[in-house]
């Protein structure tokens, strides 16, 4: 079933039935001012931090599940019937509601119809601002003069930080103190106490939020939740609106909310418009500002075409138009501002990561930049360089950096037993890329500090990364599991050894090799990676193939993971496309373990992270068991995973493959089946049930996931094969035969490059001559120093 389409003129994806088999979300604001919005004006609005600086509510796992969240009640004086501005909370019949949500890049516009009254409002934050706002048009499209009265309703945390707000009740309940200046609601919790700007973590310290209204007069105010929604009610039937006013109540201690009457009257075919105004701050100061800032429609109006600019020139470096309309819509729209929303909120705050995960982790967020690389580079290396200053001076890694908290150098190192395995090796997935991108390599030479102590170039901080792997190493000769290596479910052992993190590792001296190679002169380094690649080659080659794919870990014990002699769990995903991505996989065996992922781990719902699920293994060797089968580590399509099959697939050749296995977990392709995937079909989730569960193609967990990154990565590196390099960039697509060629824009280094792609032979790979402005090149690298601004390639396949 079809609940909606991507309008790609206008970069938004509209939701014409409102009632999404889940909400479905989408992003306002910034890491300043953040906020989660759903087809449905639920969600919550958070200030740095979802989990320490939360001051809307929001409830986890209820139904309906993004309530509260933003809400114009609207009634009718005349009648007593009343509706809402979203088809929820009310929920009147959809025969006589009529709903349009237009999700965009960090605004979302909700249009309904309801007995001849038409609403439009769109929220948003605007640029390098603390405040959101509801910018509402009410129509009057009957034949008749109407009076309503509106209701806007907002249910605030009693604390900022979450756990307070919601589980330390003795405390919170007692603290909020709210009040109404000028109409102008003041939410205020421990008011008596001073503000402490300089330490955010702070939950005891004075704050304030403000809520006003801007274009209308109000009419009345209700700041005691009790008093506007009723004592035995819901959002649905608040007995303020089914009454028809406020009661001016002021909340002391308990719950506050937001609500601010309003009254409109409409002759026929008139509209009105006001703007709901939501931020940080006190009523009387930056309440009384931002409503006299937005009193007029041409400013919001002229705020809001910013914040598209804004989000669209972030878009702009990198387009493509193919054969298959779903791929275009979501490459050049959705699955960048997917990457750029994880980028900045990596897994703190969405209706499922809502805030127990505060900060940033560091094996994530050190992924997710690869998906922002080319649309935020400046953005993108200060981040990069925030996360370097996480890796302590053993080479491992703090596993979260609070960028609002962080003080590099001064940082406790890590206890030997909090260290994952993985953590500082994605360092030389998104170090080199990012270089390659810029062509600066000085970047290798910048002198960073440690988590902890000292400091060292950035090129010596990936050094000490692999330091730490080496001196970390089992009986196998291989990396030590540590607390985790990437799958959390696996219970190797600190001394248990991790085939997937050998492959990272041998990825790493590579990229090590390569790097001093190019800066001269480091023959000594050079010579010391090689001879650890050439050890770490040999045990992998010993200990890690399985006959027909490779095996995942050991443990001390001598349990072997991921084995053809396993009765659960056999094969696993990662060390078979890891085995290529590292260039340790002879081409022989390389086959054979990605035609055993196409027989054993291949879906049409995407690749399982593993096979069979594990019903019956010890939960002390592998806690997937946790999970019922076909469902997270226990054998779902993890779709962190899905995109390096696709780039290892394309490395191979084999195109039809690799766009195969994309069109499997690509959201776009979905669109038509929502029903059955359930969560939003414009951006990715973080797991989908695999055909062991009886839910086989749902997904869950949206939005904020790797999985955005790696696709996009894959998608324009590996599959359309725009690849940046360190001496430019190179054209080296693998796609399906069919496909008779594409055409790409890729902004590179500040020059434009307008990419054609044919494909008269129908082949997967290959390329036979490259122009560029006319003339053939010397192979498929651009090398773009001396390119002018704006350049033509055509580049024959064969």
């Amino acid at each position: 079933m079809k609940y909606g389409y991507f309008d790609d003129q206008n970069r938004e994806y509209v939701i014409t039935q409102p009632n999404t088999p889940r909400s479905w979300t989408n992003y306002l604001g910034s890491t300043e001012y953040g906020a989660v919005i759903t087809n449905n004006a639920g969600g919550y609005s958070f200030y740095k931090s979802a989990a320490q600086g939360r001051f809307t509510r929001y409830r986890s796992n209820a139904i309906p599940m993004d309530q509260p969240g933003r809400n114009i009640y609207i009634r009718d004086q005349d009648s007593g019937d009343f509706w809402s501005n979203a088809w929820q909370p009310v929920g009147k019949s959809l025969d006589q509601f009529k709903s349009e949500c237009r999700h965009g890049t960090a605004y979302t516009t909700l249009q309904s119809e309801y007995a001849t009254i038409t609403t439009n409002t769109t929220y948003f934050v605007p640029q390098n601002e603390t405040h959101e706002i509801w910018h509402t048009r009410v129509t009057n499209t009957g034949d008749s003069p109407r009076k309503l009265r509106l209701f806007t309703y907002v249910e605030y945390t009693n604390n900022w930080n979450l756990t307070n707000d919601l589980l330390n009740l003795q405390y919170s309940a007692y603290i909020v103190n709210m009040s109404v200046k000028d109409n102008i609601i003041d939410h205020g919790t421990n008011v008596s106490m001073d503000p402490n700007p300089e330490n955010f973590e702070d939950s005891d310290q004075g704050r304030h939020t403000f809520l006003a209204v801007a274009g209308v007069d109000v009419s009345g105010f209700d700041t005691d939740r009790e008093k506007f929604i009723g004592p035995y009610r819901s959002y649905h039937n608040p007995l303020a609106v089914e009454r028809g006013e406020c009661s001016q109540s002021l909340a002391v201690a308990d719950n506050g909310c937001g609500s601010l009457q309003i009254d409109i009257e409409l002759q026929p075919g008139e509209t009105k418009a006001f703007s709901v105004i939501m931020g940080i701050g006190r009523a009387e100061c930056e309440g009384v500002a931002a409503r006299e800032k937005y009193a007029k429609t041409e400013v919001v109006e002229k705020a809001l075409t910013a914040v598209k600019s804004y989000w669209h020139a972030r878009l702009n470096n990198f387009s493509v138009e193919t054969p298959d309309a779903e791929l275009n819509s979501f490459f050049n729209t959705w699955n960048p501002y997917n990457c750029l929303v994880t980028f900045a909120w990596s897994r703190a705050a969405s209706l499922v990561y809502n805030g127990e995960r505060d900060g940033l982790g560091y094996r994530d967020t050190v992924q997710d930049m690869l998906g922002t690389l080319h649309s935020i580079p400046e953005e993108a290396q200060q981040r990069l360089e925030l996360m370097i200053t996480g890796q302590a001076s053993t080479g491992g890694a703090m596993p979260v950096v609070k960028p609002y908290a962080h003080s590099p150098g001064k940082e406790k190192c890590p206890a030997e037993s909090e260290y994952r395995s993985d953590d500082s090796l994605w360092l030389f997935n998104t170090i080199p890329a990012l270089v390659k991108e810029t062509g600066d390599f000085s970047f290798y030479n910048k002198v960073l500090p440690y988590a902890d102590k000292g400091e060292d170039t950035v090129l010596g901080h990936l050094k000490r990364a692999i330091e730490f792997s080496l001196t970390r190493l089992g009986k196998h000769g291989l990396p030590c599991g540590l607390l985790a290596d990437w799958n959390d479910c696996l219970v190797l052992g600190h001394d248990g050894e991790t085939v997937f993190v050998a492959l990272q590792l041998r990825y790493a001296l590579a990229s090590y090799i390569e790097i001093c190679a190019m800066k001269g002169n480091l023959t000594e380094d050079i010579q010391w990676a090689e001879k650890h690649l050439q050890i770490l080659d040999n045990n992998l080659s010993e200990h890690a193939w399985d006959g027909q794919w490779y095996r995942r870990a050991f443990r001390v014990d001598g349990f072997v993971f991921g084995s053809k002699n396993n009765e659960e769990a056999s094969i696993f995903l990662n060390p078979q496309t890891w085995s290529v991505l590292s260039g340790h996989a002879s081409n022989e065996k390389a086959h054979l373990a990605m035609n055993s992922v196409e027989q054993r781990l291949a879906t049409d719902a995407g690749l399982m992270v593993l096979d069979p699920p594990v019903t019956k293994l010890d939960p002390k060797i592998m806690r997937a068991r946790l999970f019922n089968p076909g469902m997270k580590e226990n054998g779902a399509v993890f779709c962190h995973t899905q995109g390096w099959v696709v780039m290892a697939e394309a490395m191979l050749g084999n195109g039809n493959r690799a766009y195969r296995y994309l069109r499997t977990f690509m959201p776009a392709a979905f669109n038509e089946k929502a029903d059955v995937r359930e969560s939003e079909p414009y951006v990715f989730c973080q797991s989908t049930h695999s055909k062991y569960s009886p839910r086989y193609g749902a997904s869950r967990l949206p939005w904020l996931t790797g999985a955005a990154t790696w696709a996009y990565h894959a998608t324009s590196q590996y599959m359309l094969g725009i690849r940046p390099e360190y001496e430019g960039l190179r054209i080296e697509p693998c796609i399906p035969s069919h496909w008779q060629g594409y055409t790409a824009t890729r902004v590179f280094r500040g020059k434009v490059f307008n990419i054609t792609v044919k494909n008269p032979g129908n082949v997967e790979k290959g390329i036979i001559s490259v122009t560029l402005n006319g003339e053939t090149l010397d192979g498929n690298l651009i090398e773009v120093e001396h390119c002018p601004l704006e350049n033509e390639v055509v580049a024959l396949m064969g």
